[in-house]
């Protein structure tokens, strides 16, 4: 290797010690790592810079537009309740995220299902109280698994598939070695299967010890803006007929259920079973984060009608809270009596005093100076009163517009769409339909062409707005992939990554068993330095190369490349899902390394012991 090589392996090197040494995010040590591949003059702007055109980093933030209009419909919710379910403690918590979310993988590509799941799964944290540093990484790592059991589970099954074809067509000219002209689509599920249910076991069994516990900082105790809160339950809502327990409403993290009012009879120790029913007031005392959550479950709203008095749309509405001023004119005067709705055209939906509870309905709260009124109101409140003498403060909530449930079938169906495009793409990707003399090719429906056209559905159908679609894009997990495509360019171009992959053939003698494991491994450790699709552009010539010195079957190599160019588990720039938990979890390089490198290991084992099975060598 030359020079330029050695400093490539030097900034990568550096890279992950930075990674795991300091909290230092991973888009500013990627973009550092850049920076010093330019300046040293090994990248050029272009090649620094490609990553930022790269389709599968677009396809990624369109897919976080999409995440935006099932999250803001109350989509997630439905998923979470039909993939999910309620789970009993972490473990099971675990495994019951994993299953569904490998099995949707199989058939739809896991970057986008995970862009999708990880609101989901958030919210799912939440409700039963999970830390999500539990559940985030299994998330990436059912996507992974789930992948590589179908040809179209993950692009880089795709990309070797691809020249697998190039190579039989080039050999069948060159009468070489006889190779297949592509594999089936579900002819890398015999290894796929065992792979992923080994990789899920281990993540479910170990979880309690290689797993961080890093619950998020929402404390009622650490809070002393405690607001008392009136739910009502509709007429027709989903949550009728449902106990306590079962709406979701007992472990509500930061928040309690008071007491119920039900036609004027109040129960004031209400139990787990009580069965829900139509016009119950639900008095709910917890803080601000809490409460926020508590308005997009569907089937709940503000007890108090004025909500439904407001010039603005519901959906287009926002929570605001503001602190009372000695001068406003409601001071001394109850919510009703004092007309805030007509005054400030917004709707007070909980007061919070000093952390004691205020026992009365809203509208018979008297208001003194000091109180922190929780609004609901159009964000435009915000300009109008932010230097108002009437509020010594006013803040906006982040993400607490109410959820349009009436677009929730939309945003699905806009979503199965996408899904289902793609899947049929794959197999249809050169169908052509003629009527006489005219001819229509079908061609082939991308995921980023499909994440396009969905992203613009989801705001043209109102699903979500323009400034939702905006902040829902994660720019340091955009940046981040970005960056770690041009590293992965500083070390084909030096020609770092060929050095190692080049180093197998002294690795391996004349066993075939041997060498498998061997391109495995090489194909691995390439794959957690750069991006899966490169480490599998770089070894597949080197396992076709292989097999024919062995004189050994080549599609065992093959699969091999496959599997170990998507199962990079032990660092976060192993695979692009791996860099989208990373901020969700709150994640630190170190766990990655702990829980990742054994499953590395792990899925190497089981990876060479099934694929000579199948395929005989």
């Amino acid at each position: 290797m030359g020079l330029a090589a050695w400093f490539a392996l030097g900034v990568v090197g550096l890279v992950l010690v930075l990674l795991a040494t300091t909290r230092i995010s991973p888009d500013l040590v990627l973009i550092g790592g850049v920076l010093l591949l330019l300046l040293a003059g090994i990248l050029e702007p272009p090649e620094a810079l490609a990553g930022l055109a790269n389709e599968g980093m677009v396809t990624v933030g369109l897919l976080f537009v999409v995440g935006c209009g099932i999250s803001e419909t109350g989509g997630i919710t439905w998923i979470t309740d039909r993939l999910f379910g309620r789970p009993q403690g972490t473990v099971r918590a675990i495994l019951r995220m994993m299953l569904p979310t490998a099995m949707l993988s199989g058939f739809m590509n896991n970057t986008p299902v995970v862009a999708m799941l990880v609101p989901a799964v958030n919210d799912w944290a939440k409700k039963y109280r999970i830390a999500p540093s539990k559940l985030m990484i299994p998330l990436s790592y059912a996507a992974i698994l789930g992948g590589v059991c179908t040809l179209i589970g993950t692009s880089t099954n795709l990309v070797v598939n691809g020249m697998l074809i190039q190579a039989a067509d080039a050999q069948q000219a060159s009468r070489g070695m006889a190779l297949p002209r592509g594999l089936g689509m579900f002819e890398v599920t015999w290894a796929g299967v065992p792979v992923a249910l080994a990789g899920i076991a281990f993540v479910t069994l170990s979880s309690r010890y290689l797993l961080p516990n890093r619950l998020p900082p929402m404390s009622v105790a650490a809070d002393p803006r405690q607001y008392t809160i009136e739910m009502l339950v509709e007429a027709g809502s989903p949550l009728v007929g449902k106990s306590i327990e079962q709406a979701g409403l007992r472990h509500l993290t930061g928040l309690y259920l008071a007491e119920i009012d039900r036609e004027g009879v109040v129960l004031p120790a209400v139990s787990p079973e009580e069965r829900l029913r139509a016009g119950d007031r639900l008095v709910f005392v917890g803080i601000v984060d809490s409460v926020v959550e508590l308005q997009k479950i569907r089937g709940l709203v503000p007890a108090t009608d004025q909500v439904f008095k407001l010039d603005s749309p519901r959906p287009q509405r926002c929570l605001i809270e503001a602190v009372a001023s000695h001068s406003c004119p409601v001071i001394g005067r109850s919510i009703r009596d004092g007309r805030f709705r007509s005054i400030y055209n917004a709707v007070v939906i909980a007061v919070a005093r000093q952390g004691e509870r205020i026992r009365a309905k809203i509208g018979d709260i008297i208001l003194r100076a000091g109180d922190t009124l929780l609004l609901e109101a159009h964000p435009s409140f915000l300009e109008e009163h932010r230097n108002s003498r009437h509020f010594f403060l006013v803040s906006r909530l982040e993400n607490s517009n109410p959820p349009r449930y009436d677009r929730s079938a939309v945003a699905l169906g806009i979503l199965l769409a996408m899904v289902a495009v793609v899947t049929v793409s794959e197999s249809f990707r050169e169908a052509t339909i003629s009527l006489g003399s005219w001819s229509f090719s079908l061609g082939h429906v991308t995921m980023f062409k499909a994440a396009i056209v969905a992203a613009a559905a989801m705001i043209l159908t109102r699903c979500c707005r323009i400034d939702q679609a905006r902040r829902a894009i994660d720019w340091q997990v955009l940046l981040a992939i970005a960056a770690s495509f041009a590293i992965g360019r500083g070390l084909e171009k030096t020609g770092a990554a060929h050095a190692i992959a080049s180093s197998i053939g002294g690795l391996v003698g004349d066993n075939p068993w041997y060498a498998l494991a061997a391109i495995y491994g090489v194909t691995l450790l390439v794959t957690e330095l750069i991006t899966n699709n490169a480490a599998a552009a770089l070894m597949f010539p080197f396992s076709l190369a292989t097999a024919q010195e062995l004189g050994a079957n080549p599609v065992p190599f093959v699969i091999a490349v496959m599997i170990a160019a998507s199962c990079g588990f032990a660092t976060p720039i192993g695979y692009q899902t791996n860099l989208m938990v990373y901020g969700p979890g709150g994640y630190r390089f170190t766990d990655y390394l702990r829980i990742g490198l054994p499953l590395d290991l792990l899925i190497w084992a089981v990876a060479t012991a099934v694929i000579p099975l199948v395929w005989p060598l």
